[in-house]
């Protein structure tokens, strides 16, 4: 911010007391907002008419079933879109996208001698654009935001090993977003089996004796029953657990994640006969194999059930899946992490035993997962307790740059906004993913970078160029004095009102110290300068910050 402008600030707000120039008590928006701002990645003019044409009801039934082929817009930016990259020599060049929808195998040349740095950095370069593309401009919201959530729930980071990263086009499209509105059980197995997962836990490498754990321990900790269901520190043997011995135990032990571990032995990728014992049969596709030579074939006892020896290819893991998947545990632990993800950091208990219920009821749906969003989405909870959600970065930046048709802040720089904020998408540096709860997103230095991002994208580099960038020109000509202008623009930023203190503040603000009632003042780029500092202080604001 330069010294101009961070006077102008200062001269309201001085420095270190922005946060506190606001009320403690804000009031909730309409409920068909609330809705909006917790389904979609903010709620914009169209996506709000569009409630009023058909309803909340309606609406929320139109975004469980997405079809692509309505999405014009979004598809005619992504066949215009060029991503731009810098070759070996410093030169910066543009293409569109090349790698975005391809299969494993042509992705998988990447690894071959001769390709340049620059051309194997490509997929996840395409795969982070156009989801930055999908989260602006997409029709179909709801689904930009389960993608996110699943992705964050079945977490892989593209710079744990190449592999992961070559692929990671084709986990985004024909895993995530697939099946994010799919059956659960059916999504398990293919994350299970996807280079990217494989490569990640490492299981492309475990065979008998000792088979390795680490995709087993995350498949119970992170991805089914839940990390509050490891009994490990008071059953030391599994007919110990409650229930274990009618095949029904509440929880799991590290017992369980051994032996899970030997199920999913032979569970690799095709990656040729060098790394499968010169076994000259072995493809080198990159695709899921099924390794019989390195499966352990004696009998498991997982979740106090026996898994006979020497079964069918690929049925000792399937059966590990079915047990997890359908263990009440997952169901209560997803329908948590979901209700979490829409409505609040603590979910009411009632409304988790409810939705428990749903996720039990479909468990062999094949649309298991739309049925339970829609039984969230269309509880009275879903437009309760506004406030209880913290924006994580990518949602900020999203709804910033969509309430104000910021259709074109370049993508390497939404990057850079969303590490300076602590979000990484995709290469999250644990199998966790990115925490949902305020506590982590908000503290005083998360705040202030928070702040300064919303500071740059309304003042940029390009922005005397650029035609988007002029908020002047973006306020309607009947908007001429600071209360008027103040109006349009809480309207438009906020989708609400804002109280009579928080308005009156925020008009002074904008007039200094003008008559608030009579025209705004000043050269074309004064007044240009005070709009735009008046949005993004509204972008600051909790009503903004929070959903």
């Amino acid at each position: 911010m330069n010294t101009r402008r961070r006077s102008f600030f200062d001269k309201f707000f001085p420095q270190n007391t922005l946060a506190k120039v606001f009320d403690n008590q804000i009031s909730p928006p309409s409920k068909e907002i609330v809705a909006l701002n917790r389904m979609t990645f903010g709620a914009t003019k169209e996506s709000t008419q569009r409630v009023k044409q058909i309803g909340l009801e309606a609406y929320i039934e139109e975004q469980l079933h997405p079809q692509d082929a309505q999405d014009t817009k979004l598809n005619q930016i992504l066949k215009d879109f060029t991503l731009e990259t810098e070759n070996e020599k410093g030169r910066k060049e543009r293409f569109p996208f090349k790698y975005l929808y391809e299969s494993v195998e042509n992705l998988w040349k990447l690894r071959e001698e001769g390709v340049s740095g620059e051309e194997r950095e490509r997929p996840v370069l395409e795969t982070l654009a156009a989801t930055w593309l999908r989260a602006l401009h997409s029709k179909w919201q709801l689904r930009e935001v389960l993608v996110e959530f699943w992705h964050n729930h079945f977490n892989v980071s593209f710079e744990a090993d190449d592999l992961v990263a070559f692929t990671f086009p084709v986990y985004d499209r024909e895993v995530i977003r697939k099946h994010c509105l799919g059956n659960f059980r059916a999504f398990l197995e293919e994350v299970a089996k996807s280079t990217a997962m494989q490569y990640y836990l490492d299981n492309v490498y475990s065979r008998a004796s000792p088979a390795n754990e680490n995709y087993a321990r995350e498949l119970f900790e992170l991805h089914t029953l839940g990390a509050d269901n490891y009994l490990n520190h008071l059953y030391d043997r599994w007919q110990e657990v409650p229930g274990a011995k009618e095949g029904k135990p509440v929880g799991y032990i590290d017992e369980d994640v051994y032996e899970a571990a030997r199920a999913f032995t032979g569970w690799t990728i095709a990656n040729g006969p060098n790394e499968k014992e010169e076994d000259n049969k072995v493809p080198n596709t990159g695709d899921f194999l099924y390794y019989d030579g390195w499966h352990d074939n004696y009998q498991k006892r997982v979740l106090g059930t026996e898994i006979p020896s020497n079964q069918s290819p690929m049925a000792d893991g399937r059966k590990v899946l079915d047990l997890v998947a359908f263990h009440p545990a997952t169901a209560r632990f997803l329908s948590t992490k979901l209700c979490r993800r829409f409505i609040a950091d603590e979910p009411p208990k009632p409304l988790i035993d409810k939705i428990t219920q749903v996720w039990i009821k479909h468990q062999k749906s094949p649309d298991q997962i739309r049925q339970v969003v829609k039984a969230i989405l269309t509880s009275p909870e879903f437009t309760q307790n506004w406030g209880q959600k913290v924006k994580r970065p990518l949602e900020l930046l999203t709804s910033f740059c969509r309430a104000l048709q910021l259709d074109d802040l370049p993508p390497q720089q939404v990057f850079e906004l969303l590490a300076y904020m602590g979000y990484k998408m995709f290469h999250w540096d644990t199998p966790t993913g990115h925490p949902d709860v305020a506590s982590y997103w908000v503290n005083s230095n998360m705040m202030l970078s928070r702040w300064n991002s919303i500071l740059a994208m309304i003042y940029r580099e390009e922005e005397d160029e650029n035609p988007s960038l002029s908020f002047s020109k973006k306020t309607p000509a009947s908007a001429k004095t600071p209360t008027q202008i103040t109006d349009f623009w809480i309207h438009e930023v906020l989708h609400q009102e804002v109280s009579t203190n928080q308005r009156q503040k925020l008009v002074r603000f904008l007039a200094m110290d003008e008559n608030p009632d009579q025209p705004l003042t000043g050269s074309p780029e004064e007044k240009e300068e005070r709009i735009k500092s008046l949005i993004a202080l509204l972008g600051m604001m909790p009503e903004f910050q929070k959903r």
